[in-house]
């Protein structure tokens, strides 16, 4: 049995499940944002239909798809519910689930360059590039805690609405 690898705090989840059904070397990938704990971060920065922190998780997924593609594995999205396991019950998340066909190193490289960019993306977008971000992948629970911080200083609370 291929092991899970999941990064989960309260702001975004990167997850990798092993789908043994479809073959060896298969993953589930799901990713998803809480768009309301971003809003003390993002609000005022929404240009028409356009949201920074979702425009990042769809560039950093891009990315994860030319990483897979470049360790010959594919990718395909996958719509079924069934497969977002670990979606929050809450109405802020963003969520997208694709099928990865990947060596087993390749889900911690994703997982690693998705967080770190994610961030980065984002505050590329806003032009906010005088922000320090970690240039590093920190636990889960020590993002939130930065992210908590940067809410607080620009613009407050970062709770679910």
């Amino acid at each position: 049995m291929q092991r899970s690898y999941e990064y989960i705090n309260d702001f975004m989840y990167f997850a990798f499940r092993p789908d043994e059904n479809r073959g060896k070397g298969t993953f589930i990938y799901c990713s998803g944002v809480d768009l309301f704990r971003f809003m003390p971060i993002t609000k005022g920065q929404h240009r028409p239909m356009s949201n920074p922190v979702l425009r990042g998780l769809q560039l950093v997924n891009l990315d994860a798809r030319a990483m897979a593609l470049s360790k010959r594995g594919n990718s395909q999205s996958d719509k079924r519910r069934a497969l977002l396991w670990i979606v929050p019950p809450s109405n802020g998340w963003y969520k997208k689930c694709v099928d990865r066909n990947a060596p087993d190193s390749l889900p911690d490289e994703i997982i690693s360059h998705c967080v770190v960019h994610l961030l980065k993306k984002t505050f590329r977008a806003m032009a906010m590039m005088e922000i320090e971000l970690p240039h590093k992948l920190l636990k889960p629970d020590e993002l939130q805690v930065f992210i908590e911080g940067l809410c607080n200083k620009l613009g407050g609370s970062a709770h679910a609405e």
